[in-house]
């Protein structure tokens, strides 16, 4: 291979896996196929393997299933020629953390510290060179990555001119070196590296941290003048407070700061007045938006009954047959979605009932609760000569009491069941209905006795409405097998019988 051929020497030095350079240094690739920021003990900090410039994929080797072409390389001084490609690559041994630096073994004993540096400087920057007199030295890269470039140098045979004596010959062997610098370095980086971590976790921390609170000055006369000041503006109220209290709290107030202290007391005392006009505000407006809800959801709960009104009407013989199959398809289905969103709206109100009942019966304990305690605490007060009498006596101021909370209850349960006149004209139909048929009517039989009179009215709302009264109607199940169906009585009657 002629030495001045340029293309020949960037194929020998791209075998090499080094930057190729022509013979005057001029570089013939660019250093964007270098990769100066590799680490090879990224994977003892983080896991990960540590990817080999010098593998395929990289652009510096061609892939592993072609064989690697290793050329002569001539430099000014020396000539190394391939080893065998038939003999098994180089061992080496495992690379130190940060390792820059190489041993290169088997030096031409006539070998100077010229040559050498003609030889690997094309791999990097050299920092130091360390020769021994023993056919080997040390050689130190400014960087890691150029560690890999020198040890793809191992095996070359090493030829100083054109000379045939043994001295001026000998076969490299690269290998990694394990040196103080190289390790000094790699854990004053590794440091480096904690340090900003934990400044990143810190700063993570700090700004995850909720704020601290502001400091509380401490109480003097002028500053006590000036909270006095804030305590009457309506902006500064809510700061100018807590100063006041944490003032009390720490125990300022003496007998030379009492006036002082009641007049902060008497101007905090005069934002109560606001505060409830303000509180009465908020109530008004609350209540204004509830009576909007109310309204709105009223109306839309009627525009779906009158939409599921229309699809019964449409359901009926004199309307459905003029419909194909698949617009009474459609049509039954749309029917049946808008029923189950006004079942589950009244599903939600019978809900509220409960929780309603619930609260009424919690409050009915506590009632009873109440009173017991008070029998109990005037029962004490009595002499034992009095005691079985009195307790009698206010055994029946309880009971008497229970019985009156009872029949309150019960006259506001049957307020709340009527909550408007067209379900009172409802029920009396309903019971005239039911009271001319003493087997009982299933809710269909109703429904279509009640459409001839409101054709708005659906299934649903008569059956919620029948279950509501549970002392009027009740709820039967007559037939056996497939004949088995369930029938509403009016049973008003059976109870004032019973009485």
């Amino acid at each position: 291979m002629s030495v001045t051929d340029p293309t020949a020497w960037a194929t020998a030095m791209n075998n090499l896996g080094m930057v190729p350079v022509g013979l005057a240094g001029q570089q013939l690739v660019s250093d964007s196929l270098c990769v100066p920021g590799f680490d090879p003990n990224l994977s003892m900090m983080t896991g990960i393997t540590p990817i080999n410039p010098m593998m395929a994929g990289m652009g510096l080797l061609p892939p592993p299933q072609l064989p690697i072409v290793k050329e002569i390389i001539h430099c000014k001084s020396c000539t190394l020629f391939p080893p065998n490609p038939n003999l098994p690559p180089p061992s080496t041994r495992e690379r130190p953390p940060g390792c820059k630096t190489v041993f290169v073994g088997g030096l031409p004993e006539n070998s100077t510290d010229e040559i050498i540096q003609e030889v690997f400087e094309q791999c990097g920057d050299i920092t130091a060179i360390r020769k021994s007199k023993k056919n080997f030295c040390h050689i130190r890269f400014a960087e890691e990555f150029m560690v890999d470039k020198a040890i793809y140098l191992s095996g070359y045979r090493m030829r100083l001119g054109s000379s045939t004596d043994k001295k001026d010959s000998g076969r490299l062997h690269v290998d990694f070196a394990q040196a103080r610098d190289d390790f000094y370095e790699w854990e004053c980086k590794q440091r480096m590296l904690a340090r900003e971590e934990r400044h990143r976790r810190k700063l993570e921390v700090d700004h995850l941290r909720p704020p601290s609170p502001p400091t509380i000055m401490h109480y003097s006369e002028h500053e006590a003048t000036v909270l006095a000041e804030k305590l009457k503006d309506d902006n500064k109220f809510t700061e100018a407070i807590s100063v006041l209290l944490t003032w009390i709290e720490r125990g300022e107030v003496n007998r030379r700061s009492a006036n002082q202290f009641y007049s902060m007391v008497q101007s905090a005392n005069s934002h109560v007045r606001r505060l409830m006009n303000e509180k009465a505000t908020h109530e008004e407006q609350m209540e204004q938006a509830r009576e909007i809800y109310k309204m709105e959801l009223l109306g839309i709960l009627t525009q779906f009954e009158q939409i599921v009104a229309v699809f019964n009407a449409s359901s009926r013989q004199k309307a459905w047959d003029h419909f194909s199959k698949a617009q009474r398809k459609n049509i039954d289905i749309w029917r049946k979605h808008c029923e189950q969103l006004v079942a589950m709206q009244e599903e939600l109100n019978n809900k509220k009932s409960e929780l309603e009942k619930a609260k009424e019966e919690q409050t009915h304990a506590h009632a009873l609760v109440n009173v017991l305690k008070e029998q109990l605490k005037n029962a004490k007060e009595v002499p034992d000569s009095n005691n079985h009498d009195y307790l009698a006596k206010e055994n029946g101021t309880v009971n008497v009491a229970v019985f009156n909370h009872d029949k309150e209850k019960d006259s506001e349960k049957q307020r709340q069941a009527l909550k408007s006149e067209k379900e009172a004209l409802l029920i009396g139909i309903i019971s005239t209905f039911l009271n001319v048929h003493p087997f009982g009517a299933n809710i269909e039989y109703l429904w279509s006795y009640l459409q001839q009179l409101d054709s708005r009215i659906s299934a649903n709302e008569i059956e919620s409405l029948l279950m509501r009264l549970p002392r009027m109607f009740k709820q039967e199940f007559t037939g056996v097998g497939a004949t088995l169906e369930k029938r509403w009585k009016f049973c008003a009657f059976e109870g004032i019988k019973t009485t």
